[in-house]
């Protein structure tokens, strides 16, 4: 097993892991994306095996810099952790990439590392950091934060309310950042369904860790609104974002 880096000079030649193809529009404001938060400390490494086949990566990044409704100043925060394979989950490669997130925390000389977990779509399961030691401080909707640090006197880590920014967005508003290259895809479908359906869907793009943070979700990088209550919080298909329209129409009849 080797540990990749993926650096600014290389995203092209590696990837992103989560995204491999290039030439979709979704990789390039990825690279865009990544190129700006490289210098503010944000990292992405690639497991590979001897054969250089790539097992599973982890996006970390130092908590004030983090693209999530958190406040953990002096933390290091997991955005993203994942190992392909069904059959390669039970083989300690999770545990070998956030220690990675780890050493460079403690290199730092931060308090601890933190995450974001989720049972839900498009987040680690909490049990992968419950194994190496983390513990969960707050719950909030269908996400879960967890902590490990060693400072018994460091500040814990919390949640910003996300809930009361909904309530600023009246009407049909889409936020999204390219910290998740799939999801520009997902924002072209749903911006043609709501053309289907004579619906003026708002599409904004988060640009800043500040916007991030500010988001109305607790994943913080897709949100989808209405009237100021958050439909969905990760990417979608256009069939479940007209399922969703149908819903929401059929309500205001």
């Amino acid at each position: 097993m080797k540990i990749v880096e993926v650096t600014t000079e290389n995203a092209v030649k590696e990837t992103f892991f989560c995204i491999k193809d290039t030439k979709r529009q979704g990789f390039k404001d990825k690279v865009n994306w990544f190129e700006k938060r490289h210098k503010e400390g944000l990292r992405i490494k690639i497991l590979k095996n001897d054969e250089d086949k790539m097992i599973g990566f982890i996006e970390y990044v130092p908590a004030k810099n983090a693209w999530r409704p958190i406040d953990a100043d002096n933390y290091m925060f997991v955005h993203c952790t994942y190992v392909y394979s069904k059959k390669e989950r039970s083989k300690g490669y999770g545990s070998i990439l956030i220690g990675e997130a780890e050493k460079e925390a403690k290199a730092k000389g931060m308090d601890g590392v933190c995450v974001i977990t989720s049972t839900g779509g498009w987040l680690a399961n909490k049990s992968l950091f419950e194994k190496n030691g983390f513990e969960q401080i707050e719950a909030k909707d269908r996400f879960e934060l967890l902590s490990k640090t060693w400072n018994r006197d460091a500040k814990k880590p919390k949640f910003y309310n996300w809930t009361n920014q909904q309530k600023k967005y009246k009407g049909w508003h889409l936020l999204y950042a390219d910290q998740c290259p799939w999801n520009e895809k997902s924002v072209a479908a749903l911006l043609n369904v709501a053309m289907d359906y004579d619906v003026d869907l708002k599409v904004s793009k988060i640009n800043t860790v500040k916007e991030a943070k500010m988001a109305p979700s607790g994943f913080g990088v897709f949100n989808l609104l209405h009237n100021g209550r958050l439909l969905d919080d990760h990417y979608l298909s256009a069939t479940r974002f007209r399922n969703i329209l149908k819903k929401e129409l059929n309500m205001a009849k």
